[in-house]
């Protein structure tokens, strides 16, 4: 059974390349539009990682992740940021709110796999 991976981001470019960087890999991709979306769709199906970006409309990543570590299914699921935010205020916010680590866009998709894999296997 392949790993399902929620990418979280509000610009479709981005999520297209995720998703297609993610599902050559063989995982099954869930995406959302923004933070909001993401928990709804979090919510509905259980999934093994989340990737997210931080600045989005209606609910930004860092809040997003606090709302799913709230959530019992979701205290030990791991969440990256992926995001253009890259200072240490940030990350340590980030850090504070239970993201399981930090990749700066651009991405390169050959470390965002080796990530996933050292994450999710």
């Amino acid at each position: 059974m392949s790993k399902t991976i929620l990418t979280v981001d509000d610009s479709p470019s981005i999520r297209q390349m995720v998703s297609f960087t993610l599902k050559s890999a063989g995982y099954d991709i869930l995406e959302a539009v923004d933070g909001m979306d993401g928990l709804d769709k979090a919510k509905s199906k259980n999934v093994h990682l989340i990737l997210s970006d931080q600045n989005m409309p209606k609910m930004d990543g860092l809040t997003m992740i606090k709302s799913l570590r709230a959530m019992p299914q979701y205290k030990t699921v791991p969440i990256l940021m992926l995001t253009t935010e890259s200072s240490d205020a940030m990350k340590a916010q980030g850090k504070a709110a239970g993201a399981t680590g930090w990749l700066v866009k651009p991405f390169d998709p050959q470390k965002l796999l080796e990530v996933v894999k050292k994450v999710i296997g």
